[in-house]
């Protein structure tokens, strides 16, 4: 039997006869990632496409799924050789729909040759994942340790994110969030009109562009050092050994892990740091340190447990081009960084409402800081290769 439904009576179609009884669902990746973490998020979206596939199955329809990543693997973005090779089952059977953010444009299809090998490498995947499925998304004790994962990583998410007394102003303080909403970029504002400043008014791309900036990355790596290691402590060396031998032959867990490592190499913790110790009112900055501490504890528990699960002594020694590429990005980006933070503070000071430590007077008028902070937003956006 297939999940529960219902069959909607639906005109006749006047598409050309090939499109006939084809249905095709759309897929976000944006706010299931904010609102349960990255872990949970895959998890899910990887369950409903099987889900998806067995009622379609089911009634005869062919589906075809429209995956609506964004760039960052905040909100579904990463290497997309993999991830369409982790599609569960038959849900790829030839038919593949995929967004592509102005973004990543350029990385991607600014040169005829890039753009050919983009194109042959999305083409390869497809056909490697529609004929030759290996059957492991089937194999239920996979499953339920799993989903084991995602719910321990989404308690442990939700408990910083919505649990956490200080996390919110913590946000507002240390992330140029206020700033970013000022970019004349998006299609949409960066809230949604509920006139609240908490995060479920929010939108996601904003949220990931903010924990990109801070170079925290949080949004694509938070809540999965514990979710595995609690599923460690169970039986550490059995747990391992399994974890490794999910990581070799389960291409959704290798997607998850290999998305979570290259996430962490951009992850500058000591960058992070000095945006909390810079922008944080005086009055709050023991509060705010105290939230780093708990960040900073979860990314080296993160960062070491998928060093063990693949094997590396360095992040992405898998991949040494893509390794040598990030490690070169990350030197440019720290003096832009610094550049920010001072300009944060200086526009914050002049407009009195987010005003932080020291006291720094300038020269220059707000209109100026500002459009001086932007320019550093597009610049570490540039080099981070993502915005949200």
């Amino acid at each position: 039997s297939f999940p529960a439904s219902v069959r909607l009576p639906v005109p006749a179609s006047s598409s050309p006869p090939l499109t006939l009884n084809l249905q095709e669902v759309m897929l976000g990746y944006s706010d299931s990632n904010k609102d349960s973490g990255f872990l949970s998020s895959n998890w899910e979206i990887h369950k409903a496409q099987k889900s998806l596939q067995k009622i379609a199955e089911g009634y005869g329809v062919n589906l075809r799924i429209f995956h609506g990543r964004g760039g960052s693997v905040g909100r579904g973005g990463g290497p997309a050789y993999e991830a369409i090779l982790a599609q569960p089952g038959h849900s790829i059977n030839g038919r593949i729909k995929i967004t592509e953010q102005g973004e990543v444009l350029a990385s991607k299809y600014s040169l005829l040759d890039l753009a050919l090998y983009h194109m042959e490498t999305i083409t390869t995947a497809v056909i490697q994942a529609s004929l030759l499925r290996t059957g492991f998304d089937d194999i239920e004790p996979w499953n339920e340790i799993m989903e084991e994962l995602a719910a321990r990583s989404r308690q442990h998410y939700r408990a910083l994110i919505y649990e956490q007394p200080d996390f919110i102003d913590f946000f507002h303080q240390v992330t140029p969030i206020e700033e970013i909403s000022q970019l004349q970029i998006s299609s949409r504002p960066a809230r949604r009109p509920s006139g609240k400043k908490d995060l479920s008014s929010l939108r996601a791309i904003p949220w990931v562009f903010s924990w990109t900036q801070t170079r925290f990355l949080l949004p694509s790596w938070y809540g999965v050092g514990t979710a595995l290691q609690e599923f460690l402590n169970e039986e550490p060396e059995e747990h391992l050994k399994l974890l490794r031998y999910f990581y070799i032959k389960w291409p959704f867990f290798k997607m998850v892990i290999s998305k979570a490592e290259m996430t962490l190499a951009k992850v500058d913790m000591q960058m992070a740091q000095h945006y909390v110790q810079e922008l944080s009112k005086p009055e709050d900055k023991e509060r705010f340190v105290k939230v780093f501490e708990q960040i900073a504890s979860e990314f080296n528990l993160t960062r070491d447990l998928v060093l063990k699960i693949t094997n590396h002594n360095k992040l992405l020694d898998g991949d040494p081009i893509l390794q040598r590429s990030v490690q070169l990005r990350n030197g440019t980006i720290v003096p832009l960084g610094f550049i920010q933070v001072s300009l944060l503070k200086r526009l914050r000071q002049s407009m009195n409402t987010t005003a932080t430590s020291g006291v720094i007077h300038s020269r220059y008028s707000k209109g100026e800081l500002l459009r001086g902070a932007l320019l550093t937003i597009n610049g570490i956006a540039a080099g981070m290769r993502n915005t949200g």
